[in-house]
C-alpha cells in the first residue's frame, strides 16, 4: 500500500531521484547534471510517495521570483521534478502530491505556482493555465539576409570561456529580467544551468561556445552556443544551436544575431526559444525560410487569486467583478472585485453581480499578459455577463512586452 505525500528526507535523494528518471524514460543524467540538481533541490519543499521502501511519486517545488507585468518581481513556486513511478499509474498519487503541495505553498504564502510540463494536457484539472509561448526558428543563412540596426558595427565581439564570462554574462542576464514577464530571477546556484555541458548532451556538437558584446568597454550582451558540423554534396551543412542570447538594446541583439548567421561552414542558425516577440523575425529578410514554431512553455496557477491580482499592474484602469471558479482549491470560489490601473491593483472579495465568468486555470492563462482573455473566450472559456467587460479586462490585462521564461527548471 503507498504512503501519502511526505515530505522528502535528503539521505533519500539519489532514491528519489533514479524514480524520477524513470518515470521520464529510464535514462541516468550526465553525472554533472544530478549533482547540480541536487544542489538546487530544496528537500522541504519536495515530496515523495511510497510503497513499502519503493519510492513512486516524486514532486518538488524551487523558491523562485518571477516578473509579473509591471516589472515587479513577486514570490512564486516553481513546481518541478513531478513523476510517477510506471507500476504505479492511475492509483491518485499525482492529484496526492498535487493537492499537498498547493496547500504547503498557500501555508508559504505564495500567491502563484508555476510549471513547465512534458505533457501539457495534464496540469489544468490542477488549475494550471498555459501562459507563456516560446518561438523557435531555423534560419536559413544561405538564403536570408539581415538589415541591422544604426549602431550595429559600433558593438565589438569578443569569444570568451564560458565559465569565465559567467559573472558578466550574469550581469547582463539580471539587467534583462525587469522588463519582461515570466522571466525569473536568478537565486544563487541557477547561474550553473548555464553552463551544463555534458558531451552525451551535445547531439554530435562542440563544447559550448559563448561570444561577449561590448559598447565602450562594457559586457552589454551574450551569447552561448553549439555548433554542428555537417558536410553534404553541395559543401559545408553545419548548424547553430543558440542556447542562450541576451542583448542591452537592439543594436547588440543585431550584432550577436550578425555574428552567428555568419560562422564559416554554418549553413543554419536555430533558436530553440525565443520571445514570440522577439527581434530576430524583424531583421530578417524573408520569416517564412526561418521555419517559425510556436510552442508552450511556462504554466501559472494562482494559488491565492486576490493577493496574485494585486501583484502585478494593468495597462488601463479597470474596475471588473470577476465570478471565479477553482474546485481544486475552493478558498478561490466566489466573486472578486478588482480595481486596477498601471500604479496596482486591489482585489476583495464583494457580492456585487459579476462581469466576467470563468475558471482559476484562465486566470492563470492570462496572468503574464500574453494570452488575450478575448480570445479565450472566444474559445468559450471565458463568459461575459456584462457587456463590454471583456474587452475592456482584455485589454488591461494584456503586456505590451510577450511573457517568455528564458530557461527551464
Amino acid at each position: 500500500m503507498t504512503s501519502g505525500a511526505e515530505v522528502l528526507r535528503a539521505e533519500d535523494w539519489d532514491q528519489w531521484y533514479s524514480t524520477l528518471e524513470l518515470a521520464f524514460g529510464g535514462v541516468p543524467e550526465a553525472p554533472q547534471e544530478r549533482e547540480l540538481y541536487q544542489r538546487l533541490t530544496e528537500p522541504e519543499r519536495s515530496l515523495v510517495v511510497w510503497d513499502g521502501s519503493e519510492v513512486v511519486g516524486t514532486a518538488g517545488a524551487f523558491t523562485f521570483r518571477v516578473t509579473v507585468p509591471g516589472g515587479r518581481p513577486v514570490a512564486a513556486a516553481g513546481v518541478t521534478m513531478v513523476g510517477v513511478a510506471p507500476t504505479h499509474r492511475r492509483r491518485g498519487i499525482l492529484t496526492a502530491m498535487m493537492r499537498r503541495q498547493l496547500d504547503d505553498v498557500r501555508a508559504r504564502g505564495e500567491a502563484l505556482a508555476m510549471l513547465t510540463a512534458s505533457e501539457p494536457g495534464i496540469y489544468g484539472r490542477f488549475g494550471y493555465g498555459i501562459a507563456t509561448l516560446k518561438l523557435s526558428a531555423e534560419i536559413d543563412t544561405a538564403q536570408v539576409r539581415l538589415t541591422v540596426p544604426e549602431g550595429t558595427d559600433e558593438v565589438v565581439l569578443r569569444r570568451a570561456d564560458p565559465r569565465e564570462a559567467l559573472k558578466v554574462c550574469e550581469e547582463v542576464y539580471a539587467r534583462q529580467v525587469a522588463g519582461r514577464p515570466g522571466m525569473l530571477v536568478r537565486a544563487p546556484g541557477w547561474e550553473e544551468q548555464g553552463l551544463l555541458d555534458p558531451p552525451g548532451n551535445r547531439a554530435g556538437g562542440s563544447p559550448l561556445q559563448c561570444v561577449l558584446a561590448e559598447r565602450d568597454g562594457e559586457v552589454v550582451g551574450y551569447t552561448r552556443y553549439r555548433t554542428h558540423p555537417s558536410w553534404g554534396l553541395g559543401g559545408p551543412d553545419g548548424a547553430v544551436t543558440v542556447q542562450d542570447l541576451e542583448a542591452s538594446g537592439p543594436a547588440v541583439h543585431a550584432a550577436l544575431l550578425r555574428y552567428l548567421c555568419g560562422i564559416d561552414l554554418m549553413r543554419t542558425v536555430k533558436l530553440p526559444s525565443r520571445p514570440v516577440d522577439d527581434a530576430w523575425q524583424y531583421l530578417v529578410s524573408d520569416a517564412r525560410r526561418c521555419v517559425p514554431r510556436l510552442g508552450d512553455v511556462l504554466q501559472v496557477r494562482l494559488v491565492e487569486v486576490g493577493a496574485a491580482l494585486q501583484q502585478r499592474s494593468y495597462q488601463a484602469p479597470l474596475d471588473v467583478v470577476l465570478e471565479v471558479t477553482d474546485a481544486f482549491c475552493p478558498w478561490n470560489e466566489g466573486r472578486w472585485r478588482l480595481s486596477a490601473d498601471a500604479e496596482g491593483a486591489a482585489c476583495e472579495r464583494t457580492e456585487a453581480e459579476p462581469d466576467l465568468a470563468l475558471s482559476v486555470r484562465e486566470l492563470g492563462a492570462a496572468y503574464l499578459g500574453g494570452v488575450p482573455l478575448s480570445g479565450l473566450a472566444a474559445a468559450g472559456r471565458v463568459r461575459e455577463l456584462r457587456p463590454g467587460a471583456l474587452a475592456r479586462t482584455s485589454t488591461a490585462f494584456g503586456s505590451d512586452v510577450a511573457p517568455w521564461l528564458p530557461h527551464g527548471f
